[in-house]
């Protein structure tokens, strides 16, 4: 999985170069990592020393503390609350989560990313204030299905680098007889629309109000996993 491509990443705070992750299961050292190669000063957490002891060694983050998380008290003396950003990576301890998401937006903290494990866990961390919820294992296991379904609709596709392409695909069922402005694929979905191929006529830069339909085919450029969101 691409972290740089979960919406918290495109939400939050342009100006902040500080994050706080808070769990250091693979999910929690993948985050640390991606954010640390990325330029970031990252705060570690967890409540297990060893896990802890296992950031600093492979110097995946500037700081890492062994704390709980769930007494207010501990993750104001180690600073998270002047965080403006804080990841709650905890996953399969829900209670744990909920107190620790609690704890976070109710010391004021602006934007809260929390980890669910569950649809309910996910219910329950919005109600507590999380600002963001990611479910990996759902949206892994949407992107999987996506790609695999989508292969078969796949003309032709060129790699651009490891991460972009240009794909030709048939125009998906959903998109059928809507406009090109109504689908908003780069506010949606990220994609650029360079060509479309319909009734017998390839039209490169489209215009907006050209209207779609099953049969035609679409040349879209952007990332892979992005691609892998269009409906099928």
């Amino acid at each position: 999985m691409n972290l740089l491509s979960l919406n918290f990443f495109r939400s939050r705070p342009k100006n902040d170069h500080q994050f706080a992750v808070i769990g250091l299961g693979d999910f929690g050292r993948a985050i640390c990592l991606t954010l640390h190669n990325s330029g970031y000063e990252v705060l570690a957490t967890d409540i297990d020393e060893k896990r802890v002891s296992q950031i600093l060694t492979e110097q995946v983050a500037a700081h890492a503390l062994q704390l709980d998380s769930t007494d207010p008290f501990a993750l104001k003396e180690a600073g998270i609350f002047e965080f403006d950003t804080v990841i709650v990576a905890i996953g399969n301890y829900v209670q744990e989560s909920i107190i620790t998401t609690l704890n976070l937006k109710e010391a004021g903290v602006p934007h809260v990313v929390a980890r669910a494990s569950s649809e309910i866990h996910v219910k329950l961390l919005k109600r507590v204030g999380a600002d963001d919820v990611v479910y990996p294992e759902y949206d892994a296991g949407c992107n999987l299905a996506r790609s695999l379904t989508q292969a078969t609709m796949i003309v032709e596709h060129f790699q651009l680098g490891p991460d972009y392409s240009i794909i030709e695909q048939d125009v998906p069922e959903e998109f059928h007889g809507k406009r090109i402005a109504q689908l908003q694929l780069y506010t949606r979905y990220g994609l650029n629309l360079l060509a479309v191929k319909q009734d017998g006529e390839f039209m490169i830069n489209p215009d907006h109000s050209l209207k779609l339909y099953k049969g035609s085919t679409m040349v879209i450029l952007g990332s892979k996993s992005n691609i892998n969101r269009l409906p099928v």
